[in-house]
Formats: structure tokens, C-alpha cells, sequence
């Protein structure tokens, strides 16, 4: 019996660590990495590299290890964490692979420090994804073994500041698992830079917030709604006395929503204090939405907020809650004193809530290769438009509108020609090399006779 491809690949120690090594340049080589954490007040790691071996001795001995005298606050933990991982042997492979999405809000101004200890440690276990670091905590949602999983997330939360990390686990279809492998890939976000399902990659980034609002004075550190659990979220929405808003964007509310829920219409979050502001009178009588309230909520609040400034009972929800504590903690700053959030957002509520008892319409939009998930997070029916990123459905791609990877018939008519053209090439570049960018990317070509005809080569680096 055949053993699955990823097994051949890493049956032994000494070939995952020379699959590690061969991700450093060939000079950079050592039989030890060691990451010397300064004070709190240096501005960055200084990983200190010595080669004084042959490439084929350092291979069998190479470890990954972070020494620290007086380690800053990001590595309270870190010299039991990566003791053991170095006295370990590799983690076995293992055919179930598992998608998990987190965060944590936390005041965390030396975040840089974090980004190559925590990129090296996902190199070094294949784990893939993408992670956000800011002073405001850490966002990511990163793919690989459970047991090479639970070690990238346990190494955050070796900071006490990122203890207790708000997680949402997913399983990964046979279909999206070999993707993340490496065997096969069904489109160009597969061979993207930025597909989370690469097995090969991962992108840690340093931004200035972990989600978008553009408010820095807005901290859910300080203050934020009160959290429902998926159990209890059927009564208060189903209370007339509750506006209940979704938070997320046009593209995800189109395919999905709570029945009865507010839509504001946007197309990034940082609109959401705009569409506030627009939709709420805070110091008058006169404070709900202006949108589709269902009447007998827009009575009842009317009446009960009759004479008073205080804005109306307020539930909100996003996909996995990250937005709503942004969204809770700005409304409080606004006075609203009613303001709750889903725990765990939509995907902890399809996952604990049976569909008999479901008040949720639709499928959920995901920021992977999913696309889109029902109850129990079974994978949903949409599929995804490269040219834009927006759920498509069977109907959308029937639509003369539509053209893979190119685009669809909510992209259409705002791209340029030009625009297409460039789509279609990058799209052949998929269909001859199966990775956007060609053999070549990221690297100055030796030579292109082997590149693709195209007029619109100078976009052709570009990954979608």
C-alpha cells in the first residue's frame, strides 16, 4: 500500500529538518539559529549566524532555539517552550489538517520584535497562513498538522500579554488539504502568495491595527460590549427592543445574514463610524437606523427611547467576532449603553447551533480557500472571483459577466479592459506553470524564452 505523498517526504527527522534548512540562504547555514532577545527597548531582534561547518553536518544537526538572559515580555515563556521543542523529535505527519483563526487585543508595542521568531518557528513546522502583528495585539488564521498547530499557538501565548487567544477551529476538506500539500492547484489563488493553504508558506505582517477602523483612539482594551454566547444570541435577537447590526461588508452580507439584521451597506470597516454617525441621532429622540428595521422593533424602540438620549439596544456580530469588539468599544465612546456582540461571531454559531434551531440565512463568507460554510462548517456552494475576491454563486458564474479568474458580475463593469487583459494574463501564466509569476518569481529571469506571449508582461510579477 502506497503511503500518502506528504509521508515520503518526511519520514524521518534528518528530512524535515533539511526540508527547514533548505528555506535559509546557503550562507546563512549553522548547526544553531540563535535568536538573543535584548532589553524591551531595542527596536528589533538580532539573530546572530556563524558558519563553521559544511552544509551536509550542519543539515543533520540544525535546531531552532531562542536564548534570552533577560528576555523582554514577548519571551516570558519562551525558554521552556523552546527547550522542548528543540529536545523533540519532528512532529509526525499527518494526512488531518486543521484551519485555525485568532486573536487577541492586547497593548503590545514591541510587536516587531515577534515577527521572525514566530515566522521561523511556522517555517520550520510547515505551517502556512498569514499573521497581522500591531500595537493594538495579534489577528491571524494559519493552516497545518493540529500538532504543529497548537506549537505555533501555544509559542504566542508564551507571552502573557497574548494569553487567551480568541480561537476558531475549522476542518480542512481532502480537496483543500491536498492544495495545502503541494499536489494540486485549482486556481490562482492556490498558487498565490497569499493562499493561507500554501504548505509552503506564510506571511507574518506588521501593521498599525490587527483590523481596519482608522480610529486609533478606539480601544477594546479599555472597554467593550458585553459578549452572548451562539446559545443565547436566538432571544436577544429575536427581542424586538434590539437593533441587531452586521458588521461586515457588502460582499459577505449578500450571501448571508442574521434574519432580520441591519445592513450597513459597507465595503470596508472603516466606513461603519461613518454609517454611524449618518444612521444614528445620539442626542436626540430619535436614534434607530434608517434601514430595513422590521416595523415592530422600530415601534417598540421608538416608544421606549421616547424622551431619553440613550441610543437603542444594540446586537452586532461579524464572522469571527474580531470586528464587533472594535465596532462594541466605539459605540460605547458614542454613549450607546446596550451593546452586546456574538462570542466567537458567526462561525462559533453555525458550529454549536443545530440548524432546526438556527436563526442564521445563508452561508458564511471565509477568508480561505472555503470560500463559504454552512451549519457544522461544512464547506458551502460558492466559489470565489479572482478578479475582485467576491463569493460567486452557480447562477453568477452562468452570467455572460463571467470569466474565470478574470471576472464577474459584480466586478464587471468597473474593470478596464486593460485591466482584463492583464487577469487573462496572469491567468495563463497559471495555466503553463501552475504559480502566478512563472518559474521565475521573485527572481531576476536567466532567460525568458520559456515566458508565455503577453502585452501586459511588466504586471506579470504581481501575485493576485
Amino acid at each position: 500500500m502506497q503511503s500518502h505523498p506528504m509521508l515520503r517526504h518526511y519520514t524521518t527527522r534528518s528530512a524535515a529538518i533539511a526540508a527547514a534548512a533548505a528555506l535559509l540562504p546557503f550562507n546563512s547555514l549553522k548547526p544553531t539559529i540563535s535568536i538573543t532577545p535584548f532589553s524591551s527597548s531595542s527596536s528589533a531582534m538580532k539573530p546572530t549566524f556563524t558558519t563553521n561547518q559544511q552544509p551536509s553536518s550542519v543539515v543533520s544537526n540544525l535546531t531552532f532555539s531562542l536564548s534570552s538572559a533577560t528576555p523582554p515580555n514577548c519571551f516570558s515563556a519562551a525558554d521552556s517552550f523552546n527547550s522542548e521543542l528543540a529536545a523533540s523529535d519532528s512532529i509526525e505527519p499527518s494526512s488531518l489538517l486543521v484551519v485555525v483563526s485568532f486573536y487577541k487585543f492586547a497593548d503590545f508595542p514591541d510587536h516587531a520584535d515577534f515577527r521572525y521568531p514566530i515566522k521561523r518557528l511556522c517555517e520550520e513546522l510547515r505551517v502556512s497562513g498569514g499573521i497581522i502583528l500591531a500595537p493594538e495585539g495579534i489577528n491571524g488564521s494559519i493552516c497545518g498538522t493540529r500538532e504543529a498547530v497548537e506549537r505555533v499557538l501555544e509559542f504566542i501565548q508564551s507571552d502573557e500579554r497574548l494569553k487567551g487567544l480568541r480561537q476558531i477551529e475549522s476542518p480542512v476538506t481532502p480537496e483543500d488539504e491536498a492544495i495545502h500539500h503541494g499536489h494540486t492547484s485549482k486556481s490562482p489563488v492556490g498558487a498565490g502568495e497569499d493562499a493561507p493553504f500554501r504548505w509552503d508558506h506564510v506571511r507574518v505582517k506588521l501593521k498599525k491595527e490587527i483590523v481596519s477602523l482608522g480610529m486609533p483612539s478606539v480601544l477594546p482594551t479599555e472597554k467593550v460590549g458585553t459578549y452572548i454566547s451562539p446559545k443565547e444570541w436566538n432571544e436577544l435577537i429575536s427581542d424586538p427592543n434590539t437593533v441587531v447590526i452586521d458588521v461586515r461588508n457588502t460582499y459577505e452580507t449578500r450571501i448571508g445574514k442574521f434574519k432580520g439584521a441591519v445592513d450597513p451597506c459597507t465595503t470596508a470597516f472603516r466606513e461603519f463610524p461613518t454609517w454611524v454617525e449618518d444612521n444614528f441621532q445620539l442626542a436626540g429622540t430619535d436614534s434607530l437606523p434608517s434601514q430595513e428595521v422590521p416595523e415592530n422593533k422600530i415601534s417598540k424602540s421608538q416608544e421606549d427611547t421616547e424622551g431619553c438620549n440613550s441610543p437603542p439596544r444594540v446586537a452586532m456580530y461579524c464572522t469571527g467576532g474580531i470586528r464587533c469588539e472594535k465596532a462594541s468599544s466605539y459605540l460605547l465612546s458614542k454613549g450607546f449603553k446596550e451593546v452586546y456582540h456574538l462570542r466567537g461571531g458567526i462561525l462559533k454559531y453555525l458550529e454549536e447551533v443545530p440548524q432546526s434551531e438556527s436563526l442564521w440565512e445563508g452561508e458564511c463568507f471565509v477568508f480561505d480557500k472555503r470560500v463559504s460554510v454552512d451549519h457544522g462548517l461544512a464547506q458551502g456552494t460558492f466559489k470565489l472571483c479572482y478578479g475582485c475576491k467576491q463569493p460567486v454563486s452557480d447562477a453568477d458564474m452562468e452570467s455572460p459577466k463571467y470569466e474565470y479568474g478574470v471576472s464577474c458580475p459584480y466586478c464587471f463593469s468597473t474593470k478596464s479592459e486593460e485591466e482584463k487583459e492583464r487577469a487573462r494574463a496572469r491567468q495563463r501564466q497559471f495555466e503553463v506553470w501552475g504559480v502566478i509569476g512563472g518559474p521565475d518569481k521573485g527572481r531576476r529571469p536567466t532567460q525568458s524564452t520559456n515566458e508565455p506571449q503577453s502585452d501586459s508582461s511588466p504586471h506579470m510579477s504581481k501575485s493576485v
